[in-house]
């Protein structure tokens, strides 16, 4: 049973630091990108409507590689890209044009009835998506890129390590007393 007791232990301190560092990491990555982070020309993206379920939910982090120069997509790509009115949109690209020297892609949400009004223009593809979806955890990094979010997201950990630490300093006592009682029986 004691033996128990200290595995779970063990275990719930193990998980306590990793969600305090996978928090503390989130926050400070969105932080210092300004939004996405990049790692090793890999960019996180939050999902913000449904054009493209079931491929990904809203509020979904989907991964995407960062275009390369001269990169060229195919019919099924799914591509992130930047349309005329400035907004981040990925979509799947259902036919590739070449004019005058510039690739056009057309595109379309999975979950929408026709194709994307206007072509993209190869530059303004920002990435292509990579295959990596983590579900629901967008509206986590959407919240802590707010200062109140940023700000909840830095003290819950905070008060995570007050509360490990007094679990961790009461143990510590109790061990303390019991070895101390062994030792004062055995006198």
């Amino acid at each position: 049973m004691k033996t128990m007791l200290k595995v779970c232990r063990k275990i719930i301190s193990t998980l306590t630091i990793l969600v305090i560092l996978t928090l503390a990491v989130v926050v400070i990555a969105v932080k210092a990108s300004g939004g996405e982070p990049t790692i090793l020309g890999y960019q996180f993206k939050t999902v913000l409507s449904g054009s493209m379920e079931p491929t990904f939910q809203t509020g979904s982090i989907i991964t995407i590689k960062l275009t390369e120069e001269n990169q060229q997509y195919s019919k099924g790509d799914v591509l992130t890209f930047i349309d005329k009115n400035e907004n981040l949109v990925t979509h799947r690209v259902t036919e590739v044009k070449k004019a005058n020297n510039e690739t056009l892609y057309t595109t379309q949400g999975d979950n929408n009835d026709g194709a994307d009004l206007d072509p993209v223009l190869s530059e303004n593809v920002v990435g292509h998506y990579t295959g990596f979806t983590v579900p629901y955890l967008g509206h986590i990094v959407n919240y802590a890129g707010s200062k109140s979010g940023a700000a909840l997201l830095l003290f819950v950990p905070g008060i995570l390590l007050f509360i490990y630490g007094g679990m961790t300093f009461r143990k510590a006592v109790n061990d303390f007393k019991k070895q101390h009682e062994t030792a004062s029986t055995n006198q």
